[in-house]
């Protein structure tokens, strides 16, 4: 596993002896290395200790390397060599004594130590200090990010010919200042294959370019962006930068890689929210509370709810099967969680904080355990989306009708004389979890729509199975409704999914109950029906494997009680979910804790005691209802109307992962990020550099859309920033801020401070238009400087810090494997639905290994399409720079290796690419003449490269085709001297580079 993450470059990486480590690495330290540490180390290693074991120093990188009294701890460069790494692996001296650290823990250092062992610039600690304190405030006041964002004046220039706009304005006026000149302007092919890359990530046609350089009226370039934009490719590039930033995978990675369920549906999400512009601040409260809008965003054609798709970002990480410590599983789960949302929409490393005060940003441990609280209020499900809206106007109806009918049937009654005994509420006991005769409307949890909007009160008249009989509910509970039997689930793509939940049909068919602790390991649940119920424990939703198999359990119809032995549990936070058979009636009346079979007996007498007036009410009612004609007139109209209802219900639904709403509940500290160490209660808040620490108001539930209301407000200084850097670095090949995710004290400042905030005050401005934003910065004169640099330029700015041209940029892998699909004429355009699956080579085994072997070329489809298993990367990928997709990758690493030429000059794909575009080309001119051979030649170079080859290029591909011809002896229109003529073309720079 580890030579995998080396191999694939996972993690920051740092030339060994590199005094001067990056901002990623830092974080990388901060967040794996400094807690481990502190955990394991500092007690006995460290200037706090109360006594120093062997001299040794493991709170500051000058102690590792000068060591103790068995020499240095560490050699940085050299993990087999250093004493700390034989420590901790058990192979010497045994670290820590109270057992050995966890395989991945022990990586991580390892890592650490290969990468040079990075470590922040800081004094080397002597003893907790007065005036050591976390200061805020101060930090805040410090550093630009947390300034607000203002609209700069539009600087003046010394060359007002120059600049197309006012982002031009700003570049040139920091040109100017340094004594330098803009490049020239790109040649026109060479802008319109960047931008046809850019956009929609594929090459421009050879009808493409013809067309482009006839265009010789005003506002050519500006049509071309237009149609780009407008394209559906467009959608699908974007989207790819989008899904690195999310950790994008349809797979979970760990032993055996289990499925993502229907991740897919969140991708194609993504992909029709950019193809239709949506507002980026709708995008973002979306993905951040896109189940709780009361007015969500619908598809325009299907209908269905789009914007409960975002949530489904938040469970795109990695989970383990069956862990042994669910705590500790859970915040691992949520640190990522944290740590996505914060890179991604905030461009802070939030997650840093998870074990102490940010060592470096204006954020606190109380800011990141604040965040953990949102989490912890919320729950992940598979949504029927499709159907979710039609079938809430439904319920919202049959409610509507219920109530109608039932206040008839009631009236009737006290006409009759039978009146209804006074409200008793539930069950007053200490081993009463919950009860539903007596639950608070806010916390009546469920997912879908089967157990009504609330439970069912004791008295309340409702329809039997029997024609045109009522019957009279003789204790309050949450019952299930017939109306919704038949709810078929529709789940796609899945591949390798052994989760023992997945087997189960929960789908809008699930009562949640609230969050609490265990006390005791026996929890029982007076259920009626049959189905299933399911401990959710610590939020750990893969079970699959024997661990944890009893936290499902059958529910059986002749056992009025259903019990969980959960002893191993005790201390933990869990919920439960109730899910009825097929076609099954379910009353959930109660859960209690640490009741034996003698308890549940004794609380069963003092329940029908409780229960006596309601059900003396019951029989009297039901003696009246069904033998009064007034009263079966109702109950065949109610009857009818419910018929009526239960017609429109949408019965068959995709499923896609999303979030839902649960117990709202504020998170605690963890002291050192240790789960089994928790501190004081955090109340939930949004940064307090941004907004301060008071708790937000949250009357109910997890306080997400409340959230999402903090990252979007206008005067929020970072989310904007954040997009239109992202943005500019996409278009620009570097960001103004270069570090895209990071824009704290451990990223690099802003090279154009001035400019970064006119865009973003632009953006706000402009209705927070991606599409606007992109067409600007692609009009704009800064876009369309050519890749040459000026010696004398590069003197001055040998970084190009300052844009004096724009550098060379290589394509990212689905572009080339794209382009390759498009030359060969095996690109298949069809939009969305199930990952095509990846083919595997022999070198991609292990456990998980998907039973399906998808096809070479990926069915000719999009590589956005094809599938994303985190074990099984695509090598292709992985070579040309793709993430693994473990956190956000705001920028990509941008490499030059060799296996990157031996991969186009050897990969089968590429040779069958390269020939099935050699045949397109001998179609499309045909003849072995001279006259033939220049067109398709022509036709190749605008296909390749969209530009028509040089003279020289001429000369050169006609001697080489020649030669090939006569050392083979056959004619000049041979398809394999063309075959290797375009495997030639594939192998240039210049097809991998924009110029």
């Amino acid at each position: 596993m580890l030579a995998t993450l080396f191999a694939s470059g996972i993690g920051p990486q740092i030339a060994v002896g590199d005094d001067r480590p990056t901002g990623e690495q830092l974080e990388f330290f901060e967040r794996e290395i400094r807690p481990l540490l502190a955990e394991h180390c500092y007690e006995c290693h460290s200037a706090a200790a109360e006594r120093l074991e062997a001299n040794l120093l493991l709170d500051s990188r000058a102690g590792h390397l000068a060591g103790g009294d068995y020499g240095p701890s560490i050699v940085p460069g050299d993990a087999d060599g250093s004493l700390l790494i034989e420590a901790v692996r058990y192979e010497s001296y045994e670290m820590p004594p109270k057992g050995q650290l966890a395989e991945e823990e022990i990586a991580a250092l390892v890592r650490w130590v290969e990468m040079g062992a990075p470590w922040p610039d800081e004094a080397a600690p002597v003893a907790e200090r007065a005036g050591d304190a976390f200061d805020l405030e101060r930090r805040k006041e410090e550093h630009w990010s947390w300034q607000p964002v203002a609209a700069p004046a539009i600087p003046e220039v010394a060359d007002p010919a120059w600049p197309h706009g006012e982002i031009d304005r700003f570049v040139l006026a920091e040109l100017d200042e340094a004594g330098l000149a803009p490049a020239p302007d790109a040649d026109r092919t060479a802008l319109l294959r960047r931008l046809h890359f850019d956009l929609i990530g594929l090459p421009p046609t050879p009808e493409d370019v013809e067309a482009f350089l006839a265009d010789d009226r005003p506002g050519a370039l500006e049509r071309v962006v237009d149609r780009l934009l407008a394209s559906p490719h467009f959608g699908e590039r974007w989207a790819r930068h989008w899904l690195d930033l999310v950790r994008y995978a349809e797979s979970r990675g760990h032993e055996f890689d289990n499925d993502a369920p229907n991740a897919f549906q969140y991708r194609d999400y993504v992909i029709r929210a950019f193809n239709a512009d949506v507002p980026y601040d709708q995008f973002v409260r979306e993905h951040i509370a896109g189940d709780l809008l009361e007015e969500p965003r619908r598809h325009p054609t299907e209908g269905f709810n789009e914007s409960v798709l975002g949530t489904g970002f938040w469970f795109l990480g990695e989970w383990v099967h069956s862990p042994v410590d669910t705590r500790k599983d859970e915040a691992d789960r949520f640190d990522n969680m944290i740590d996505v949302a914060s890179k991604t929409f905030l461009g802070v490393t939030v997650a840093c904080a998870r074990c102490h005060d940010h060592k470096f940003d204006a954020i606190s441990t109380a800011d990141y355990y604040s965040l953990s609280g949102f989490l912890q209020s919320s729950d992940y499900r598979q949504v029927r989306f499709e159907s979710m809206e039609q079938n809430r106007r439904v319920s919202e109806r049959l409610a509507s009708v219920d109530a109608k009918y039932r206040r008839r049937l009631v009236e009737l009654l006290e006409r009759r004389g039978v009146r209804r005994p006074s409200e008793t509420g539930g069950l007053k006991d200490e081993a009463v979890v919950v009860d539903y005769a007596d639950l608070p409307q806010s916390l009546y949890l469920q997912d879908g729509f089967l157990f009504g909007p609330s439970p069912r009160p004791a008295g309340a008249p409702h329809l039997s199975a029997a024609a045109d009989e009522v019957t009279v509910a003789r204790f309050g509970a949450a019952v299930s409704d017939p109306i919704w039997s038949g709810l078929e689930s529709v789940t796609e793509g899945t591949v390798h999914n052994r989760s023992e939940l997945a087997k189960l049909p929960k789908s809008g068919r699930t009562l949640r109950s609230p969050t609490f602790e265990l006390k005791d390991g026996v929890v029982s649940c007076r259920i009626d029906g049959a189905g299933h119920v399911v401990a959710c424990v610590d939020s750990h939703r893969l079970v699959a494997g024997p661990l944890h198999k009893e936290t499902i359990v059958a529910v059986k119809p002749d056992r009025r009680w259903t019990t969980l032995n959960l002893s191993r549990y005790v201390g933990h936070r869990l919920h439960l979910e109730f899910v009825p058979a097929a076609d099954t009636r379910m009353t959930v009346r109660m859960v209690v804790q640490g009741l034996d079979a003698d308890g549940r007996a004794d609380l069963d007498r003092r329940l029908a005691a409780l229960d006596q007036p309601a059900e003396e009410y019951a029989r009297a009612a039901e003696a009246v209802l069904n033998a009064d004609e007034a009263a079966a007139e109702i109950v065949r109209a109610w009857r009818a109307e419910r018929d009526r209802l239960a017609s429109q219900i949408v019965r068959t639904s995709r499923l896609a992962p999303a979030m839902m709403d649960g117990s709202g509940e504020d998170g605690r500290i963890l002291i050192r990020g240790n789960p089994s160490k928790p501190g004081d209660v955090e109340p939930r808040h949004f940064l307090t550099a941004i907004s301060g620490d008071d708790p937000l108001p949250i009357p109910s539930g997890s306080g997400r859309l409340a959230l999402a209301d903090e990252i979007t407000a206008p005067d929020n200084p970072l989310t904007a920033r954040v997009v239109v850097n992202r943005v500019w670095h996409h278009l620009m090949g570097r960001g103004i801020v270069p570090t895209v995710d990071d824009l704290g004290v451990l990223g690099q400042r802003p090279t154009h401070p001035e400019l970064l905030d006119h865009l973003a005050a632009r953006f706000l401005e402009d209705g927070q238009s991606l599409k606007g934003l992109i067409k600007s910065v692609a009009l704009s004169r800064t876009y369309r400087m050519s890749s040459y640099a000026d010696p004398a330029a590069l003197a001055v700015d040998p970084n190009n810090e300052l844009w004096h041209h724009r550098p060379p940029r290589r394509l990212q892998g689905e572009a080339i494997r794209d382009a390759l699909l498009v030359l060969s004429g095996r690109f298949d355009p069809t939009a969305f639905g199930p990952p095509v699956p990846i083919h595997l080579t022999p070198f991609m085994d292990g456990r998980g290994r998907p039973a399906v072997n998808g096809p070479p070329d990926g069915d000719g489809r999009r590589s956005v399409y094809v599938a994303v298993r985190r074990n099984f990367l695509s090598p292709f990928m992985l070579t040309f720079d793709t993430p693994a997709p473990f956190s956000s990758m705001g920028r990509r690493n941008v490499s030059n290796v060799p296996a990157q030429a031996l991969i186009l000059l050897n990969d089968p794909l590429v040779a069958d690419l390269s020939r099935q575009w050699s045949e397109r080309a001998l179609a499309a001119t045909p003849g072995a003449d001279d006259d033939a051979t220049a067109r398709r030649l022509e036709r190749m170079y605008l296909s390749a490269f969209g530009r028509r080859p040089t003279d020289r290029e001429r000369g050169a591909a006609s001697r080489f085709l020649a030669a090939r011809a006569s050392e083979r002896g056959v004619a000049p229109d041979d398809a394999s001297l063309w075959a290797d003529f375009a495997h030639v073309l594939v192998n240039t720079k210049e097809f991998i580079f924009l110029r």
